[in-house]
Order: C-alpha cells, then sequence, then structure tokens
C-alpha cells in the first residue's frame, strides 16, 4: 500500500433536494476526496495536487439520503469524460471509483458526481503533475 502526506485535503460538501431520489423532499448529502488510495472504505493521501509518478487515483464518496439508486464519477480530463456507474444501495453509502493515470494524462482533471436523472451533486477539481 502506498501512503502519501497531503498537503491539502479536498473534501466537498453538497446537500439538496432531488426529484425522483427516494422521497421528492429528501434532503441528499455527497461528501467527496480524491485520494490515492482506499483502506478500510475511509481515503488516504487526500490532497488536490499529485504527482505524474502517482498512477492510479481514487474519488471516494460518503451519500446520504439517497436511497437505493445509481451514480456517476464522471472523470474529465483534456476534452474525454470517462464515466463510471455506481449503484447505492442504502443511506449512507460509501463507494468509490478509480481512474489509471498514466504520466503523460497529466494536467488539470475534473470528476462530476452526477445523480441517475443526470443532476451534478458535486464537483471535484484537482491536478496531475
Amino acid at each position: 500500500m502506498r501512503t502519501h502526506t497531503a498537503t491539502s485535503i479536498l473534501t466537498a460538501l453538497a446537500v439538496l433536494a432531488l426529484p425522483g431520489v427516494g422521497d421528492a423532499h429528501a434532503q441528499v448529502e455527497v461528501e467527496a476526496q480524491v485520494a490515492t488510495s482506499i483502506a478500510d472504505r475511509m481515503p488516504q493521501g487526500a490532497a488536490t495536487q499529485f504527482p505524474a509518478s502517482t498512477g492510479e487515483l481514487f474519488v471516494w464518496m460518503r451519500i446520504t439520503g439517497a436511497g437505493s439508486t445509481t451514480v456517476q464519477h464522471v472523470w474529465m480530463h483534456d476534452g474525454m469524460e470517462y464515466p463510471v456507474s455506481l449503484a447505492i444501495g442504502g443511506s449512507p453509502w460509501r463507494t468509490w471509483s478509480s481512474k489509471i493515470i498514466p504520466p503523460e494524462w497529466a494536467g488539470a482533471w475534473t470528476v462530476e458526481i452526477r445523480a441517475a436523472d443526470g443532476t451534478v451533486l458535486q464537483t471535484l477539481n484537482f491536478t496531475v503533475g
């Protein structure tokens, strides 16, 4: 397991009402981080800037109030989108996606966390390299 000392931690938190996700007036809360690994279902090495040699990054999230549904982590870089669908089985629910990032893909990255209907629940921005 790799260890990484984060100089800054990106924790994003969103609370919003989503129609069609559980009760029409349900409050959905999303906490998310970009990290170098996951241990015991928690992010490790969370940061907003990673060296080009990092290799693989993870977007970890905890979602509360969504019930059983599906969300997407859409990894975006240099005009390309890499969507990953994730099943949410209850509330609260922790899950994550990962992306192998070769050194030549260094630069600015964005990951949007989207509800099943396409609503953006949270946006994470980070840099590789």
